[in-house]
């Protein structure tokens, strides 16, 4: 069979651009080399190169199509993408929805040189950070360097049947929202489905729990032994690697301490979103200094008629109890530390501020781990949430 034929069959429409592929996502990198080699009409080359492929990932079901569909162009016998003689068609659209989804990371890469919008500040402690553009089916790592995160690497990554947005249990969708990695499960502690590993989430947060999202159980987690990747779309809401990938990523995560941001996309950082950064900052330290001088009224007013925190104490009983405890105060001193800012994936004008609070007053000193949602409405930043991280 001539490429012709057999080159829009299997590629779908997306081998121009071929000649620029990257080298850097390893088996992405050589399934293209082998496409490539497709479109110079070499398919003795592309047989071995995807043969040396599967012989280091023999599970990868999207190669072992393309080998298929190479032995049978070579006959003359291919008719479609995935012809295969017992394979479902549900089977085959998800392959060839992975293989559109790794070569438009291949083809179409992300400018990593841009910086995430969400990611408006890090802190000291956070290493790293975790981005998943669900869109492009990719998480994307990025490092702390004195304060401003770099790009590291990415991995092709599966979310939820059903896409994104989770709202409820058992809705096969992966949350959008800021989280963070909750623990660590080996390979021993976990039934072979989940891989080399899992990495729970912090779902639901008290953001989802605000909006009376339901479920759990969201992981970062590998694929059976028999399964080199899965396709875009096929978890039950976790976000799924390789184990191959996983094991990458593991080193640069830290218990309780990481961030993990999954978006609809990933949009680059603007003027404006610095613009709002600063105004935050300003509201942040002003509401220490008022929480500091004792004027409870200005204190109040850093907080949203719709607060509530993390005992569910809204806004009315939350102003009476601090009028009351700051009556019996003589002088109160509070410091913060570490602050991390991070603004809310698909929730505009929402950010989530974590920090380390030093509290002193003349009866009482304390420090914690504090998170606050804070809202930006009628161009004023207010909280609508606070509690202990």
């Amino acid at each position: 069979m001539s490429k012709s034929k057999f080159i829009p069959l299997l590629l779908c429409g997306l081998i121009a651009g071929f000649a620029q592929a990257a080298d850097t996502h390893d088996s992405e990198a050589q399934l293209v080399k082998s496409l490539q080699s497709i479109n110079d009409n070499h398919l003795d080359s592309a047989l071995n190169q995807v043969d040396k492929l599967l012989h280091t990932n023999p599970n990868f079901r999207l190669a072992q199509l393309v080998k298929g569909d190479l032995l049978m162009a070579r006959a003359g016998a291919l008719n479609h993408f995935g012809d295969a003689a017992n394979a479902s068609n549900d089977q085959i659209d998800d392959l060839r929805d992975e293989a559109r989804v790794r070569l438009n990371r291949i083809l179409s890469p992300s400018d990593t040189k841009l910086v995430p919008r969400f990611l408006w500040q890090l802190d000291a402690e956070q290493k790293y950070v975790l981005v998943v553009d669900t869109s492009r089916s990719t998480l994307f790592v990025y490092q702390n360097v004195n304060g401003e995160p770099r790009y590291v690497t990415d991995f092709y990554v599966t979310i939820g049947k059903l896409g994104t947005k989770k709202v409820s249990e058992g809705d096969q969708r992966t949350p959008i929202g800021v989280y963070f990695i909750a623990s660590d499960l080996s390979k021993t502690q976990l039934p072979d489905m989940y891989g080399s590993g899992a990495f729970p989430l912090s779902y639901p947060n008290e953001w989802d729990e605000k909006n009376n999202h339901t479920g759990k159980g969201i992981w970062l987690h590998g694929t059976p032994s028999d399964t080199y990747s899965r396709p875009p779309k096929a978890s039950n809401g976790c976000v799924v690697l390789t184990n191959e990938d996983l094991n990458k990523l593991a080193p640069y995560l830290q218990i309780g301490v990481t961030p993990v941001i999954i978006a609809s996309q990933i949009d680059p950082s603007t003027d404006a979103d610095q613009s709002d950064h600063a105004a935050l900052m300003h509201e942040i330290e002003q509401w220490r200094k008022d929480w500091s001088s004792l004027d409870t009224n200005a204190y109040l007013k850093h907080y949203s008629a719709s607060f509530a925190n993390d005992n569910n104490m809204n806004y009315a009983a939350w102003a009476k109890q601090k009028q009351l405890v700051n009556s019996g105060k003589s002088w109160i001193k509070v410091g913060i530390s570490n602050v991390s800012v991070f603004a809310y994936p698909d929730q505009p004008n929402i950010v989530v501020v974590n920090f380390e609070q030093d509290y002193n007053s003349n009866n009482l000193a304390n420090k914690m781990k504090k998170r606050q949602y804070w809202i930006k409405q009628n161009n004023t930043w207010q909280i609508i949430y606070e509690g202990a991280a």
